[in-house]
């Protein structure tokens, strides 16, 4: 391979895939970090040569040996607008950004919400720095925590960091940890929850809920538990802390195989514990004020946001190959919530 200005040259090895597109995606550089679906959009736009001749068929035939020429446009400059919003970066390198998302912040703009959301702020946070991302010059978003969310994303700033965290993500070798407050305590030993569908038991007091989430029939805004339709969906969860006598919430570790919309929310709603918070998932059911320590009840009724934090994140660094883990402490929200149950 060989770059000169914007175009790239290679040359088709042996026994080449019977289409232009999937021979590409085969032979490019591994540095060069264009996947087959960016390859696809170039043979359409007719940035691709075979020998000299444009071809813009992506079932093209290629020959063993062909010399391909790629023109590579510079980065566009993102839709969305830099601004300077503070972060909590808690690691930073050529790659990639890992920041401590703080609730109320929306990741990704949206008709909704144009801007003040994490792109803006990383857009002004490394400038220069964001290379090309599927040909455009912004963060690389690989996965999402919902606005009400707080806590820990990794995010790439290069084309080939991007395509390495978003294997990761698909293959679900991403250690993700979450810390939720939710109403009541699930318990093995509960015969109600022995008998929702989707729910198991392993060793260490873990609760599997392994559904399918689709799209709410009646509200496309919401996800909704299924066994026949939608994503395949896994949530292991196991509780840390209980408060209240009786107890009426208890404070779980939330661990993700799968990372679908809403998907703790979702669970632990058809598990019958519901977020502390949660507006769309957290049912009406309601503690005891007696059964908590004094102040307790007023906490937990002003607590406006499903209590949910991103605690822990690891993932192999998609150049270096190491493994990279990090940890965010509960912000000051529901970190004043668990001291209120607790009688502190």
């Amino acid at each position: 391979m060989e770059a000169q200005g914007s175009v790239l040259r290679m040359v088709i090895g042996a026994e080449p895939p019977d289409r232009l597109d999937k021979a590409l995606a085969r032979d490019v550089p591994e540095e060069a970090a264009l996947s087959r679906s960016r390859l696809a959009k170039l043979i359409a736009e007719g940035a691709v040569r075979v020998e000299g001749t444009v071809v813009s068929d992506v079932k093209a035939r290629v020959a063993e040996g062909a010399l391909v020429e790629i023109a590579l446009a510079p980065p566009e400059e993102p839709d969305a607008r830099p601004q300077a919003i503070a972060l909590d970066v808690v690691h930073e390198d050529d790659a990639l950004i890992v920041v401590n998302k703080p609730a109320g912040m929306v990741v990704h703009p949206a008709p909704g919400t144009p801007d003040g959301t994490l792109v803006n702020a990383l857009l002004a946070h490394c400038g220069d720095s964001l290379s090309g991302i599927g040909g455009a010059k912004r963060p690389g978003i690989v996965h999402r925590i919902d606005k009400e969310t707080s806590g820990l994303l990794v995010v790439a700033k290069t084309d080939a960091a991007h395509h390495g965290l978003a294997a990761q993500f698909e293959a679900h070798s991403v250690e993700r940890r979450y810390l939720a407050l939710v109403h009541g305590v699930p318990d093995a030993g509960d015969p109600r929850l022995k008998g929702v569908r989707g729910i198991s038991f392993e060793p260490g007091g873990v609760i599997k809920v392994t559904t399918r989430l689709e799209r709410h029939r009646h509200d496309r805004q919401k996800q909704a538990v299924s066994f026949d339709r939608g994503r395949h969906a896994v949530t292991r969860v196991r509780v840390l802390e209980s408060f209240g006598s009786p107890p009426q919430v208890s404070l779980l570790e939330c661990r993700l195989e799968t990372g679908r919309t809403h998907q703790i929310r979702v669970h632990m709603a058809h598990a019958g514990h519901g977020l502390v918070g949660d507006p769309v998932y957290g049912g009406r059911r309601k503690p005891s004020v007696m059964a908590l320590p004094e102040g307790a009840g007023a906490a937990l009724a002003g607590f406006s946001r499903q209590a949910l934090h991103a605690a822990s994140l690891g993932f192999c660094h998609p150049v270096t190959g190491a493994w990279l883990a990090f940890e965010a402490p509960l912000p000051e929200d529901m970190a004043t919530l668990v001291a209120a149950l607790r009688g502190a």
